[in-house]
């Protein structure tokens, strides 16, 4: 169940050229690529562009980068350390500078917290996810996950793959736009958790590959993707 996206990023064969498909249809998040809606939120929460599903729970103690996000008067030192703090979780920390910005707070541009990788495929959406602290989020096209924090084996590959994409996001900017829906057919969505904003590249896969920037990229998600595998797969 994994080969065709291996495939896909050319780790278990060749991805021949397919037909270019139509562009996402626009509309708004939160999205529902699949039948299932406790992994619909799962793949939500990867953007972190809704602080709301981050709330503690009703009747639930808060964490700490909870309170300080979602207490009743945040205070913006506060969340600036929160967002400026390097061994925090990536979504926390975008999740902190984008509190600061919606309350007019300066922040440092071009700080790479994750990086989200969608293809569609034939039985669905596959989604790889890195972020800086080294956690892992994979989704696969039949609705099976995988969740790996602090797995020693994987930080190389983490690293790998976020130096990879931050000299994408170098050469890019903040969207000014919502996020879109999943992409189609054969194109690969990358979407950059950053301090400024969420960043977006999305293309043909086959075309992609060829890129300067986008196939070391995917090269770097195909290698972490194999050791997911490895490690997921019994």
């Amino acid at each position: 169940m994994f080969r065709k996206l291996l495939e896909r990023v050319g780790l278990a064969g060749g991805a021949g050229d397919r037909p270019a498909a139509a562009p996402s249809t626009p509309a708004a998040p939160p999205y529902a690529p699949y039948a299932d809606a406790a992994l619909n939120h799962i793949y939500n929460l990867l953007f972190c562009d809704d602080p709301t599903p981050f709330r503690p729970r009703p009747g639930s103690a808060p964490a700490p980068w909870q309170a300080t996000l979602f207490g009743s008067a945040p205070s913006a030192d506060a969340v600036a350390q929160l967002a400026n703090d390097a061994t925090a979780e990536g979504r926390v920390r975008a999740l902190a500078f984008n509190w600061l910005r919606r309350n007019g707070r300066a922040v440092a541009a071009k700080q790479l917290l994750g990086v989200i990788i969608e293809a569609r495929l034939p039985g669905g959406l596959d989604v790889l996810a890195a972020f800086s602290e080294g956690g892992v989020r994979y989704i696969n096209q039949t609705g099976k996950t995988s969740f790996f924090e602090g797995v020693t084996s994987l930080q190389p590959l983490v690293t790998a793959l976020l130096e990879a994409a931050a000299a994408v996001v170098a050469q890019i900017g903040p969207s000014d736009k919502p996020r879109r829906p999943p992409p189609g057919g054969d194109h690969v969505r990358l979407t950059f958790l950053v301090s400024d904003g969420l960043y977006f590249g999305e293309g043909q896969m086959a075309s992609m590959q060829r890129e300067a920037l986008g196939g070391p990229l995917l090269q770097k998600a195909g290698a972490l993707l194999q050791a997911v595998v490895d490690l997921a797969t019994p």
